[in-house]
This record gives C-alpha cells, sequence and structure tokens, in this order.
C-alpha cells in the first residue's frame, strides 16, 4: 500500500519567475511553452561566424537599467543581473517584502554552473591588454558561483541559512531540494532555483570544448532530445526562481496562492563503468518518489533531463522505463525551445510542471519528431496535450555523473 506523508510534511511554492530565451515572466514563458514559440537562434553576442557551432538560446529583450539600480550595474555579470530580476519577480508575486518575516527566518539557495564568465573574461582582458590597475575590484566577487546567492541576501534583506550548489544541469534542481530540506528544518522561506549564461566569446569555447554541443545549422533540427537524428544539444542562458516557504506559514501570513508542494527529492551519482549498481538517474527517480510517498502510477508526466545525444537519451529511456514501464507516463521536454540552460533549466522546467498541474496541461517537445521505438516512450510530440495533471517528476543530469529528481504535487489548498 502506497503510504503518502502530511500535506504538512511538503514544503510549497507561492512564488515563480522566470528569465529565459522564450519570455521574461512567468505568463510570457508559459504562453511560448503551449506554443512551440523557439528562442533558439543565431548567435549574435559577439561574431560567432568562425566557430563551428553558431547557435543558442538568447535573452534578447532583458534591458537590465529598466530593472536594476544603476549602482548594481557595474558589479555584475549578466548572470547575475538575470538573477536579480527574477528574484524581484518571484518575491513579488509571493507577496514577500523585507517587511514579511524576519530578515534570519528567509534564506536564499540558488545553483549557478558557469560563474559570471562574461564579466571576468572581460576583466582579463583589461588586466593582459592595459595592465592590472583597470580591473575592476567587483572582479574579487563577480566571477563567483556563490554571487547569485549574495547578491540577492544583500538586496532582499534576506539573511537566514543560505548557500549555493554546483552541479552542472543538476544543480537547480539539487537547490530546490536543499531549500525543501532547509525550510522542513525550521526556516520560514527560502528562495531558490538557478540561472547561468556564458554568450561570451571565451565562454561559448568552454561550452564547445565539451563536445557535446550541436553543430547543426538549422535551429529547428540542431537539438532533438530522444529522436533517430539527436546529434547534441544548443545551449541557452537564463532560469527560474522560485518562492519556497512552509505550507502553514504561507496560510498563516496569506500567500496570494500556494502553486504546488514540493513532493519528493534525490540525488545520485553515476556508478563507475562496468559496475552491478543499478544506474544513477534510476535511483534518484526511485528515491524521489520514494521520499513523496508516491508509486509510479502516481505520475502524471516526467520533465526529463533530455541531453539530446544518442547514448544518454538511451540511457534516460532506459531509466523511464525500468520505473514506469513501457510508454507508461506522458514525457515532456520544453527545453528544446530554450536550450539547455545549465544550472538554470531544471527550475525552469519546474515551473513548467507546476503550470501544467495548474492548468491540466502536458506541454509538447518541439522539434523532435521520429523516436526510436526502442526507447519505449510515450514522448508528447506536436501539440500540448490536456490532460489532468496532479504530480510531476522533473529530471536533470550534470556533466561527470550528477542526477537528480524532483517531485511537485498539487497542494490541497
Amino acid at each position: 500500500m502506497n503510504v503518502r506523508t502530511t500535506p504538512a510534511d511538503h514544503p510549497v511554492i507561492t512564488g515563480l519567475a522566470v528569465a529565459s530565451p522564450i519570455g521574461l515572466g512567468v505568463e510570457e514563458f508559459w504562453s511560448s511553452v503551449l506554443g512551440g514559440d523557439s528562442g533558439i537562434t543565431e548567435l549574435d553576442r559577439f561574431d560567432a561566424s568562425g566557430y563551428p557551432a553558431r547557435l543558442a538560446g538568447q535573452i534578447r529583450d532583458f534591458d537590465a537599467g529598466a530593472h536594476l539600480p544603476s549602482r548594481i550595474l557595474p558589479q555584475t555579470d549578466v548572470s547575475t543581473r538575470y538573477a536579480l530580476a527574477a528574484a524581484e519577480w518571484a518575491l513579488a508575486d509571493a507577496a514577500v517584502t523585507p517587511e514579511t518575516l524576519p530578515d534570519y527566518a528567509m534564506g536564499v539557495v540558488t545553483a549557478n554552473a558557469l560563474g559570471g564568465f562574461e564579466f571576468t573574461h572581460r576583466e582579463f582582458q583589461k588586466l593582459w591588454s592595459q595592465g592590472p590597475e583597470f580591473v575592476s575590484v567587483y572582479e574579487s566577487f563577480a566571477w563567483f558561483y556563490a554571487v547569485n546567492t549574495g547578491q540577492i541576501s544583500i538586496r532582499h534583506a534576506m539573511r537566514g541559512p543560505s548557500a549555493a550548489l554546483v552541479a552542472e544541469q543538476a544543480g537547480g534542481l539539487d537547490a530546490l531540494g536543499h531549500a525543501r530540506r532547509t525550510v522542513r528544518r525550521g526556516t520560514a522561506l527560502v528562495l531558490s532555483g538557478g540561472v547561468d549564461s556564458a554568450l561570451d566569446p571565451w565562454g561559448w569555447a568552454s561550452q564547445l570544448a565539451g563536445g557535446r554541443v550541436s553543430r547543426v545549422a538549422d535551429p529547428a533540427r540542431a537539438y532533438l532530445p530522444f529522436d533517430a537524428a539527436a546529434c547534441g544539444y544548443v545551449p541557452g542562458e537564463g532560469g527560474a526562481l522560485l518562492v519556497v516557504e512552509d505550507a502553514e506559514g504561507a496560510h498563516r501570513r496569506g500567500a496570494p496562492q500556494i502553486y504546488a508542494e514540493i513532493a519528493g527529492h534525490a540525488s545520485s551519482f553515476d556508478p563507475p563503468p562496468g559496475s552491478d549498481r543499478p544506474p544513477g538517474l534510476r535511483r534518484a527517480v526511485e528515491l524521489a518518489l520514494a521520499d513523496a510517498g508516491a508509486a509510479p502510477g502516481d505520475v502524471d508526466v516526467v520533465f526529463a533531463d533530455a541531453s539530446g545525444l544518442p547514448e544518454l537519451d538511451r540511457a534516460e529511456a532506459a531509466a523511464l522505463t525500468a520505473v514506469f514501464g513501457p510508454r507508461a507516463v506522458p514525457v515532456t521536454a520544453p527545453k528544446t525551445l530554450t536550450g539547455r540552460m545549465y544550472a538554470g533549466g531544471g527550475p525552469t522546467d519546474v515551473v513548467a510542471a507546476v503550470l501544467a498541474i495548474r492548468d491540466h496541461v502536458v506541454p509538447a517537445t518541439a522539434g523532435t519528431r521520429n523516436v526510436p521505438e526502442e526507447y519505449e516512450l510515450d514522448l508528447v510530440l506536436g501539440d500540448a496535450r490536456e490532460r489532468p495533471v496532479d504530480t510531476a517528476l522533473v529530471l536533470a543530469r550534470g556533466r561527470w555523473g550528477f542526477n537528480s529528481a524532483l517531485v511537485v504535487r498539487r497542494h490541497p489548498n
């Protein structure tokens, strides 16, 4: 018999924010997801004509000066500017101000995989071409993986337990899992998620050096997870931040909405080659479902990691089939519209999962057309699929064996 923990045990999501190539703000993002509107275009932040891959998911309509005080701009990399703007939007959505709770009752947990690439490379160029006296003093922290957590904490007087996680694509889900643990340990509210950007020349070269970026020139065919023609992924930028808090506290303070509860989370590492242990992703899924008190049949949709590399796609399909059975649960990957956003990808999928629960709809996987029969997946293709959604599983894998799985569930308001 499936034994569920009580709703009071599960922290809830009360605020959402997205900064993505297909929308600044939750509703713009969600409209683009359901409409299949892609944000993948020719990279134009610099002259990329000499590079073997030139497609990226770029945020084009973000004016930092319109969202942030002018004094913050010289201190921050583009990824931190996205994070600060998203933090403000998420807190506003949850009706949280510095006066809502004591500052030590509110924390910040973010993930970042790439650091402040654009900022630090610009300062390195000054160092090498002009000398150390021309390097910004803000270089001391603007490049750092923890800077988003720090800047958000300072700006919004959130001085409770905080952290920064680095686990590439898996990091954003791990941050939300850590935020959940932090709330369960007594912190009233945590702002959490992940944001990344590295679309400057050196950042782009570092991504290409990983060997997983698609070199297909057609934006509609470059990133095709679970497709017979899959040949890599397209990088993207941006991410999402969410307000996570104690359910009773959210009701007590009069939160304007409770979107869903974070019912379960688990992380794992891939076993070494040749090991007889279960694959790491499958283990993360099983542990997350157990943590949520959920059976495989309770899951209404899976938001896949969707690497776009045949070997990794095959492994993810095998993990899902092993847990759920062949074609037993709808699977989707809306990140084909944004590209893989590293630490920002998982939290953005969580936002999509929460909205799928809200609207009873499963978005489609744009681009993918020909799913090999051997994968045995019910991949949602073409149009969004209207159906009841109460429980969603979100997956993310990071390079070098990180796996993360998060279960979000409709909250009985």
